[in-house]
């Protein structure tokens, strides 16, 4: 049966049906099958799925982005971040990382970066005659920065099934995610002669960063808020969330004055749609997950990894390399909830802190959003800059090296993840 389970949800997912679905009915022809499982086992377990606290950040998170999108923050964000770093050779390209990096401390989702940033990122490179083939890389690449550096939606999804603390979830992405800014950065420095890039600007003087600073400190401000009353106690990840949105909220309307009613209701309308939709794979990942757990999948994985070798590294190469395969064809919340139950039992047998397994997978399931077939974030680039899906995931191939060796010196150096964790909570 749990064989049945897995071939339905890879062969509904090649077929395109939405991951949801391809999630939940499997799961659902599982209970009917099952004699000795009542029917309405499969909505109490979906509801308990959902019915947790720390997901009411989800939806909050989801707006507070698409109002930041909308409201003109991420505009003055690329402008403040091209006064401070546009001079350097790759010029834009740099602009464009130290954007993501910034916008990462609001928005928390790849998405959101990929889909407001990135629109205005890929326009301005273009303008300035940058080569298309690094615009659409960088852009890309630059994305997976968001659910890194906290806030991030993935932290607050896998801090639910793991059942650890998001608030150290959401320090240890802090450094990882500053690392994997400057190894692109330097790949773009490197690859500046390569893509024949336009001269950089003159560095801005002083008086010019200070003004941006300036017109850009409201939207800066978000971090610190969100980020500073988490970490001091003030507030919880969820309450942080619904500040955040109050806070856009105030942005669009009284500070910047650039969002209108209608563009209000637009960021409404798209957070239920994205909130629904995610909640929906939420759900139906939670039933596919206990199903697994039924038929005892997470020890028979544990057992047949543990006998295989006993050598941690090897053990930790092997779970990367399945959740880099895995985060080619699934969704990344999908994974989180299906795969977390199953690797949980190894992660305790090595002594690994459930903390720094958390950025280990999610970088790796971000990685795969980069990757053919199924990689969000190259449909959605491909939508924005008019180009097909395949020159995007082309363009993107080489900026998946500096990822990857982050996503090494992550594994291989836990400190790199706990070390702010232990600094502001203790260990």
């Amino acid at each position: 049966m749990v064989a049945f389970l897995i071939i339905g949800l890879f062969v509904l997912l090649i077929l395109g049906m939405p991951v949801a679905l391809a999630i939940g009915i499997p799961s659902l022809l599982y209970i009917l099958l099952e004699r000795d499982i009542p029917n309405f086992a499969a909505v109490q377990c979906m509801v308990a799925g959902a019915n947790t606290y720390t997901l009411l950040a989800i939806p909050l998170f989801i707006f507070a982005g698409n109002l930041m999108n909308t409201s003109g923050v991420t505009t003055r964000i690329y402008y403040f971040s091209n006064k401070i770093v546009g001079h350097i050779k790759g010029g834009l390209g740099h602009v464009n990382v130290v954007g993501s990096m910034i916008f990462a401390g609001m928005s928390g989702t790849a998405v959101a970066d990929a889909g407001g940033l990135g629109n205005i990122e890929i326009d301005a490179m273009r303008k300035a005659g940058y080569n298309d083939s690094l615009t659409l890389g960088i852009t890309a690449a630059s994305s997976t920065i968001g659910p890194i550096i906290p806030p991030s939606l993935p932290v607050v999804v896998y801090a639910v099934v793991a059942s650890t603390s998001t608030g150290r979830l959401f320090a240890a992405g802090i450094v990882p995610g500053i690392l994997m800014g400057l190894s692109l950065m330097v790949m773009v420095y490197l690859l500046a002669d390569h893509y024949r890039t336009p001269v950089a600007e003159k560095r801005a003087s002083l008086k010019d960063i200070i003004l941006s600073f300036f017109d850009a400190f409201w939207s800066l401000l978000t971090i610190f808020i969100i980020l500073g009353g988490i970490f001091l106690g003030i507030f919880t990840p969820t309450e942080a969330a619904a500040i955040a949105s109050f806070y856009a909220i105030i942005l669009g309307f009284f500070i910047y004055r650039s969002m209108s009613f209608s563009q209000f209701m637009d960021a409404v309308k798209q957070s239920v749609v994205s909130t629904v939709q995610l909640m929906f794979i939420v759900v139906a990942a939670t039933l596919f997950a206990w199903i697994l757990a039924r038929e005892k999948v997470p020890q028979a994985v544990s057992n047949y990894i543990l006998g295989l070798t006993d050598n941690y590294y090897l053990i930790l190469l092997l779970i990367n390399i399945v959740l880099l395969i895995v985060g080619m064809f699934m969704e990344t919340i999908a994974s989180i909830n299906i795969l977390v139950p199953v690797f949980l039992p190894i992660i305790d047998q090595l002594g690994i802190d459930p903390v720094h397994f958390g950025v280990i997978m999610i970088l790796n399931l971000m990685i795969g959003l980069l990757t053919p077939p199924f990689g969000t974030v190259l449909f959605i680039l491909s939508s924005v800059a008019n180009v097909s899906v395949e020159k995007v995931a082309k363009d993107t191939a080489v900026f998946l090296f500096p990822l990857l060796i982050v996503l090494a010196l992550i594994v291989l150096f836990p400190q790199i993840t706990l070390f702010l964790p232990n600094l502001i909570f203790g260990e």
